[in-house]
């Protein structure tokens, strides 16, 4: 039956099935992500993002106003501050509340709390209270321990602060101009380098034309981690130090053998006669490479430029090494968020933002040159 026209085998179906699992998993922590940077902490702190459509019950740190603030009215010898313990607009619910941190379910909406000294207070269950006492309210306004259920709640607080907050701007929007100052150029020096050398491989005969391609496919298998010490040391010993030129040379190093294996595979498989043609014609190497070759080979060009930005945008190793200075003048996004980890370990609701601000453009690149990645991939894999 598996043979029969219009019918779907197992095989086609587990494959199917797979790759469904596979767009989920990377899906749900990409959608968590963006949903949790719109949330606030204590929403954050109390229900997953799959919840953040539906009300929660938070417990909640409230205050009553200022007595300085407001207006205390006094009657039957008592002075008396009513209000709302919620912001304006907010349609909260109190199951349970109390004066005091070590016991926040004391009293349930409609009771009266001896405050002391004379002082009293009730709270309902949408909010409003009534603080009294035998002589005029000072000092602070009173602390309230709440259970409550809130509504759904989302904020473009955390992205303020992130990108426009005088306590993260020197950090995050310096480190989102610094990332593209490393990505950009390490980025698009080693695909000039590559298309050149590609080129040559392909297409051009030369004495140990073999073995250089063979020294390429086993560079792909070594590990860069191997690389970084001995690297260094030379950056350090020439003179180029930690800065951008370190980053971009160590960048493109690593990225080239993947690069020249990609495009010298796509270059082979263009049709030899239009090559051929062209030399007849009179046309040089260089005319064939740049008016030929280079345009027939954007496909290839543009799925490792994804390849190389994504790498590079998401780095942190290559940068911790080759890059971070003492001042922090220098730093990329990724080491900043490390430090918001190290920092604002709590502020998950600002954490959650910072990581959406750095893969939002890694985002944007990969669908908008998506065709291509999967058109330079299988370059060369078919005849």
């Amino acid at each position: 039956m598996s043979n029969i026209a219009g019918t779907r085998s197992t095989l086609n179906w587990v494959v199917h099935l797979s790759v469904l699992g596979l767009v989920l998993l990377w899906l749900f922590p990409t959608v968590g992500l963006f949903v949790s940077s719109f949330r606030t902490a204590d929403q954050i702190s109390t229900s997953g993002w799959w919840k953040a459509l539906f009300p929660s019950e938070q417990n909640l740190t409230l205050r009553a106003a200022n007595p300085a603030e407001v207006e205390q009215l006094e009657e039957g010898g008592r002075w008396f501050i009513s209000g709302n313990l919620f912001d304006e607009g907010v349609d909260a619910s109190v199951s349970v509340w109390g004066v005091s941190s070590r016991d926040i379910a004391a009293f349930v909406p409609g009771d009266t709390a001896d405050l002391g000294e004379g002082e009293e207070m009730t709270v309902g269950a949408n909010g409003d209270y009534v603080w009294s006492g035998a002589a005029k309210l000072e000092g602070r306004g009173q602390r309230v321990f709440a259970t409550a259920t809130t509504p759904p709640e989302f904020t473009f607080g955390n992205y303020r602060t992130v990108l426009f907050s005088k306590s993260t701007t020197d950090s995050m929007a310096k480190a989102f101009f610094n990332t593209l100052t490393v990505t950009i150029p390490a980025t698009i020096i080693p695909i000039v380098i590559a298309a050149f050398a590609a080129y040559a491989l392909a297409w051009m005969n030369f004495p140990g034309r073999a073995i250089l391609i063979a020294i390429i496919v086993g560079l792909l298998v070594v590990p860069l981690q191997l690389a970084l010490i001995p690297l260094l040391r030379l950056h350090l010993g020439i003179g180029i130090g930690k800065g951008y030129l370190g980053v971009w040379l160590a960048h493109t190093g690593f990225g080239l053998p993947l690069a020249i294996y990609l495009l010298r595979n796509y270059m082979v498989g263009l049709p030899r006669d239009i090559i051929e043609n062209a030399k007849v014609d009179g046309a040089t190497d260089f005319q064939i490479f740049t008016k030929i070759i280079l345009p027939l080979s954007f496909p290839a060009l543009a799925s490792f430029a994804i390849f190389q930005f994504l790498w590079t945008w998401n780095d942190l190793l290559v940068a911790k090494v080759f890059l971070i200075d003492a001042t922090g003048e220098t730093t990329v996004m990724t080491n900043q968020i490390v430090e918001l980890l190290g920092t604002r370990g709590g502020n998950w609701e600002i954490l959650a933002t910072a990581a959406f601000v750095s893969i939002a453009v890694p985002l944007a690149v990969f669908f908008a040159m998506q065709k291509y990645l999967v058109r330079g991939l299988l370059a060369g894999s078919v005849k």
